[in-house]
């Protein structure tokens, strides 16, 4: 085998061709090389059931026989149904094909010539198993035993692999079985070899074989834990080059703490300080006055009080003669942070504009003739910030909420905007730091770990609606406000939920005919959701019906109760923000979680959230229910490149791999041993162009 194999184009495997290899471009494999890291999506056991009593982790049942006798009829005017009875080491089992007929070609035809009367067969398909057995399956796939490809999907731990219309999943498998068999050998090591030998890890072409067609669940795991490693070792030296390239340049601008802006700012906020937030706004300013620029993640609960300490950073950059961005998600969350902004620095000379993608032309050229001009302090925006034209000549920090919703190029293109400028990310999805450092490994991390004083917790339960409405009633009754959250803006015929705008006409004609409600979702206008917020804020509105749009941004002191409806299809981040919507106040705040869980993961979201309000429990509970990628975000898990690492499961091969590529580094610091060539390719083709940044020349 030559590593020419891994270059030859995927049209030359035997039956795949130019119009196949147009499908398999789709899922980005042009090349054997690019099929071998195609990596399957999943694995099923295929090996033969022994139980026909004991429904599989995968629901599938897998037996081999041979047919005793076989027939096929109409079910309908449209459907039929091919029966063939099997003769297996559990007695007789009945398997069933579902076709939509057709007049003009036999739909049964293949099927009828695979499973005839005794044909040997592999045949895999879903049953509802009870203390008999089973008697008969319903069939998803079937594989003669007179054609030895059955040994690729059957009698064996098979693989399934992500598809596109036009290629079945047994045509890729066979596919994916013939690049293996012609270029797995062909693979080269980029993980160094010293590596290898010192973490006991497979070789490439081992690793390789082992993922796509495992003989052991020991072989399949020792297969992904080789290529998880070097997908960490890879993202680990990215981290390391990024922190190291930071730390090396010397930023035009310094910062003293004058007080000018930052001592009326503390006395006009009204409360003090917690011993948290003193000690991180430390860091933060600590980090501000070194010579590099600052990368720095602050993470802290819900309502754990992150905005009045970025706001003291923002402060300290415009009394040093600055100015400063606020990046937030959503316009709702951008608005509430001008509120905040505006009434903390009421009566001080700070000039503040807000910039979202609903600003008039006419006042959006104003805004950026004046932040060009410098006469604008602290710009606030959404995603709007990061189009060109924006220009901020005198731009020392740029500050990102909610930081799992961007990602890293977000970041980098933010940070453009000025020169050299610090940089301060918020997250209020508290995660593990073992996380943290890979999730935003070029940052510093801090963390508000107490809440602010005079917070009272708020009560969770698992309600009936009937129950959950009749709270909102005793708490309007008593002057206070509240929300009622649904999961979809409109109604669908594919989707079992209820929805904001069908549930508001009902809520407002017969459930709540004296109350006063209002509607906000993320189809409404931005004047339109500007005027419903204004008037829940004042309390005009008592009862705001809502969708997710109000997960973040919203700071209502009065509301303390919260419905959510559906709450079984939401995730744990989500919930535990939309709970933080509440208990702002001094008077105790209800959330009511309303749905039908049907399954293990849902009853457990929901009892963890009836159990615990700490957004760090949270947290952990989320990564281990759902992995990482809801705290990921799309953005941050599309930059990170990692197909078969699990960063909560494979906490301990990341830590290897961090303290390896750290070694690396300090022995290689540009890779350009002949033993690191490979890496170092691999890891410039996978992140410059997708961060903007690397310099290994």
């Amino acid at each position: 085998m030559t590593s020419e194999n891994l270059s030859t184009p995927v049209q030359y495997l035997k039956g795949v061709g130019p119009r196949r290899a147009v499908l398999f471009e789709r899922l980005g494999i042009k090349t054997l090389g690019d099929f071998l890291h195609h990596y399957p999506r999943l694995w099923q056991n295929r090996h033969e059931t022994q139980d026909l009593r004991l429904p599989t982790a995968s629901g599938l049942i897998v037996l081999r026989g041979r047919v005793l006798r076989a027939s096929s009829h109409g079910a309908g005017p449209r459907l039929g149904i091919y029966k063939a009875t099997l003769a297996t080491a559990h007695g007789k089992v009945d398997c069933l094909w579902f076709k939509h007929l057709s007049r003009s070609y036999d739909a049964f035809a293949s099927v009828k010539a695979e499973a005839s009367e005794g044909a040997d067969l592999w045949v895999i398909g879903r049953a509802e198993p009870d203390l008999t057995g089973v008697r008969e399956i319903r069939v998803d796939e079937h594989y003669t035993l007179a054609d030895e490809r059955w040994r690729m999907h059957a009698g064996r731990i098979t693989p399934v692999y992500a598809l596109t219309e036009g290629l079945s999943q047994r045509f890729v498998r066979e596919a994916a079985h013939k690049a293996v068999e012609a270029a797995a050998e062909s693979a080269l090591d980029l993980v160094p070899a010293e590596l290898i030998a010192k973490r006991k890890l497979l070789a490439a072409p081992q690793a390789l074989r082992g993922i796509h067609f495992p003989r052991s669940e020991a072989e399949l795991e020792a297969a992904r834990a080789r290529l998880a490693y070097e997908e960490l070792l890879l993202l680990e030296l990215a981290w390391i080059l990024k922190r190291r390239q930071t730390r090396g340049i010397v930023k035009r601008h310094s910062y003293e703490v004058k007080r000018t802006l930052l001592t009326p700012f503390r006395v006009k906020a009204g409360f003090e300080f917690t011993p948290a937030q003193k000690r991180v706004i430390n860091e933060i300013f600590d980090d501000m006055r070194k010579p590099y620029p600052m990368t720095r993640l602050l993470q802290g609960d819900v309502g754990s009080g992150k905005t009045v300490v970025a706001l003291s950073a923002l402060l300290l950059a415009v009394e040093n003669g600055g100015q400063a961005a606020l990046m937030a998600p959503t316009e709702i969350l951008a608005d509430q942070h001008r509120a905040t902004l505006d009434r903390f620095l009421k009566d001080l000379p700070v000039r503040v504009a807000t910039l979202t993608s609903r600003v008039p032309k006419k006042e959006r050229e104003k805004i950026l003739a004046a932040a060009r001009a410098g006469e604008i302090d602290i710009l606030v925006g959404t995603h709007a910030l990061l189009e060109a034209g924006i220009e901020l000549p005198r731009m020392r920090l740029a500050v990102i909420d909610e930081q799992h919703r961007f990602g890293v190029r977000q970041r980098t293109t933010l940070r453009q905007k000025g020169s050299l400028i610090d940089l301060l990310v918020m997250t209020a999805t508290p995660i593990p730091r073992t996380l943290a450092l890979s999730l935003y490994g070029d940052l510093e991390a801090s963390t508000i770990d107490e809440m602010p004083p005079g917070r009272t917790p708020i009560k969770t339960f698992l309600s009936p609606e009937a129950e959950a409405f009749e709270a909102v009633r005793r708490e309007v009754k008593a002057g206070r406000q509240a929300y009622i959250v649904y999961p979809i803006i409109e109604e669908s015929a594919n989707q079992d939920l209820q929805s904001a705008k069908s549930e508001f006409e009902r809520l407002k004609a017969s459930v709540f005919p004296d109350l006063k409600i209002g509607l906000i979702h993320g189809a409404l206008p931005g004047k339109a959701k500007s005027a419903v917020m204004a008037g829940f804020s004042s309390s005009e509105l008592q009862v705001l019906v809502a969708t997710q749009v109000i997960e973040v941004g919203i700071d209502v002191p009065n509301a303390t109760v919260m419905v959510i409806q559906n709450a079984d299809r939401f995730g744990l981040a989500s919930l535990h923000q939309l709970r933080g919507r509440i208990g702002r106040g001094a008077a105790e705040s209800f959330c009511h979680l309303v749905g039908d869980p049907r399954t293990e993961e849902a009853r457990a979201r929901l009892s963890i959230m009836a159990e615990t309000s700490d957004g760090f429990k949270i947290g952990e509970e989320d990564l281990k229910l759902r992995g990482p990628g809801e705290l990921l975000g799309t953005a941050q898990s599309g930059e990170l490149s990692l197909q078969v690492a699990d960063l909560f499961k494979d906490a301990e091969l990341l830590s290897y791999a961090r303290a390896d590529a750290d070694e690396l580094l300090k022995a290689d610091a540009k890779l350009q041993a002949p033993g690191h060539k490979l890496l170092r390719e691999r890891l410039i083709a996978l992140y410059q162009s997708r961060w903007n940044w690397i310099d290994l020349a």
